[in-house]
């Protein structure tokens, strides 16, 4: 009799049990993954998660955006491990896993639900957090994932309904991170100076071409990496978890930027990440990242648990030996700390794609090419029925290119607070003198700069500079900053300040003013100038006509004829046109500086 009571209970319990997991089914899995929930239900599912959790998940704010919505963060942790000093003080690495940084590519947001609710609730995933404490932010670019609609995204299929690529101001978040414009970009450099993650995962959706992948990845090359955040990334993600994922039944590939998106076959090379991307500041901030793209074809069902799994299996990979992280972690800041300390010490700030290719099979489909009379280009068409593997060549290596020049210290003079302010918002160490110091300097001379003719993410971009240093010894007002190199934010600050460096604030834009001299000379004073330099230096005639001999431009242009002269005038470098104010210290300047 026991047995069929037993067998009655647990019919009886069945339809609760059933009725139980339906009520922690997400807007998304509720609506077939038609449909992806607003921010309010977001949350409002995510405060169900928090109460169910038994203490192993939080939310709390830590922004808000231009047009006033709270930025959250959501922790999970197990042993009461939900503050960054505990987290620290058990030894667990911390995973930072941001979603909707571009808002119509939200696939991170719905799986992050699943992920929380099979951790915190159902007990599916019960280990995932076993030796890592997770930060997640459902939603980055807040006003952006509000301002919703169906046309946002041409190449997407589905949902129905997608956020905008730009926040309210129309940014690009993950354009932001260097220069930090942006309200939401403020506020995360504080949540990662709070957390100082170990791992920052980037969750994205990609455009482009089609292929048989449901998910590409992109790690930073090896040499923009400290050494041991390199080995980290080649052992656990491309040697673990990328393999686990597709053990799961999925089909990964390495990001796949085609050389020429009108044919797959002439190879893939490296898309160029830098530090206004996510995994580029990752990079100069000595941590690991991983941006994942789903990709944007697949249904949206099938994006959403292939980011479901990916995330799972880099848990998976971190808990098999967590220590391995937080050492790649310590073992990154003592490396950066010491590289001033090495004879010419410099970082290198481009990269270029090493020249010598290697194979790649490239997991695809049949396309055809047709000569378009509508463009006049070759338009390629894909046929997704039909699977093809081509053999092709992968140019994703780089190797070292610029170098900027790493010094004892920078010094800012106090004027310059647009600099200053953004060595505030990415939280890096200074001090500032308390009277004027003179002391030795390098400062860099800038000429023939050259900016962009359309603005770019709110600014025209400084494309090219001639750069040449210069021995000056220099009188530093009271409160000029310095900044020291011999600490763990020193390939950060090389990006932010050296002149070389294509993210630096020099190249955003914000110091254009060194290029505008601010006084001039009317025409007819210039003429009677010019022909006093003639007489005083007979070769500056000669240096003349040639430049009119081969410049029809400069030729045809009275002012600039006359510029060339006033320009090589006392009355013209008086005015320390385009004299780079940001100074490199060695160590002596240093030690007088304090």
């Amino acid at each position: 009799m026991r047995p069929n009571l037993l067998v009655l209970a647990l019919l009886a319990a069945t339809p609760f049990a059933a009725q139980a997991s339906a009520t922690w089914t997400t807007p998304a899995e509720a609506s077939g993954f038609h449909t992806t929930p607003s921010y309010a239900d977001t949350l409002a599912y995510l405060r169900r998660v928090v109460d169910a959790s038994h203490g192993q998940v939080s939310m709390q704010p830590f922004g808000t955006t231009p047009e006033g919505r709270p930025m959250m963060a959501v922790v999970a942790a197990k042993d009461g491990d939900m503050t960054p000093d505990k987290a620290r003080a058990a030894g667990k690495p911390i995973v930072l896993l941001q979603a909707g940084i571009h808002p119509g590519e939200i696939e991170g947001k719905d799986a992050g639900l699943m992920l929380l609710r099979d951790f915190a609730v159902t007990g599916k995933l019960a280990h995932l957090l076993d030796h890592a404490v997770l930060v997640f932010i459902p939603v980055y670019s807040v006003d952006g994932h509000e301002n919703a609609g169906p046309y946002y995204r041409i190449n997407q299929n589905g949902p129905e309904k997608m956020g905008f690529r730009g926040q309210s101001q129309y940014l690009n978040l993950n354009r932001d991170y260097v220069k930090a414009d942006a309200p939401e970009t403020i506020a995360w450099l504080k949540l990662w100076q709070a957390w100082q993650p170990d791992l920052l995962i980037d969750i994205h959706t990609t455009d482009g071409a089609d292929y048989q992948y449901d998910l590409t990845y992109y790690t930073e090359d090896a040499r923009k990496l400290p050494p041991s955040i390199a080995a980290w990334q080649a052992r656990v993600i491309e040697g673990e978890a990328i393999p686990a994922y597709e053990k799961m039944g999925h089909l990964a590939s390495p990001y796949l930027e085609f050389k020429d998106g009108r044919d797959p076959t002439k190879g893939i090379e490296n898309f160029g990440s830098g530090p206004r991307f996510s995994t580029g500041y990752a990079a100069i901030r000595n941590r690991a990242g991983l941006l994942i793209e789903t990709h944007m074809l697949k249904p949206y069902a099938v994006r959403v648990h292939g980011t479901y799994d990916i995330v799972r299996a880099v848990f998976d990979g971190i808990n098999k030996d967590p220590t391995a992280l937080t050492k790649a972690s310590k073992d990154a800041d003592a490396w950066a700390a010491a590289l001033a300390a090495t004879p010419d010490a410099s970082v290198a700030v481009t990269f270029k794609m090493d020249p010598t290719p290697k194979p790649f099979t490239l997991k695809g489909y049949a396309f055809t090419q047709t000569k378009s009379d509508i463009s006049g280009d070759t338009w390629i068409q894909y046929e997704p029925t039909k699977k093809k593997t081509y053999a092709i060549q992968s140019w994703l290596a780089l190797q070292p290119d610029v170098a900027a020049p790493l010094p004892a210290a920078w010094a800012i003079p106090p004027q310059w607070a647009v600099v200053i302010q953004r060595l505030d918002a990415h939280h890096i160490p200074y001090t500032t003198t308390t009277q004027p110091v003179t002391v030795p300097a390098t400062q860099d001379q800038l000429t023939e700069p050259r900016w962009a003719e359309k603005p770019f993410e709110g600014h025209h971009l400084l494309r090219d500079v001639a750069i040449a240093p210069t021995a000056q010894t220099v009188t530093l007002p009271a409160g000029t900053v310095i900044v020291r190199s011999d600490n763990a934010d020193a390939v950060l600050t090389a990006n932010l300040l050296d002149a070389r460096a294509p993210d630096s604030l020099l190249r955003w834009g914000y110091l254009d003013a060194i290029f505008e001299p601010k006084e001039y000379g009317e025409p007819r004073v210039m003429e009677a100038l010019a022909r006093k330099m003639i007489a005083e230096n007979p070769g500056l005639e000669a240096e003349f006509d040639a430049k009119v001999a081969a410049d029809k431009a400069f030729a045809d242009s009275p002012r600039a004829r006359l510029s060339f002269f006033f320009e090589k005038s006392p009355w013209y470098t008086a005015q320390k046109v385009g004299a780079y104010p940001i100074l490199r210290l060695d160590n002596n300047a240093l030690q007088q500086a304090k």
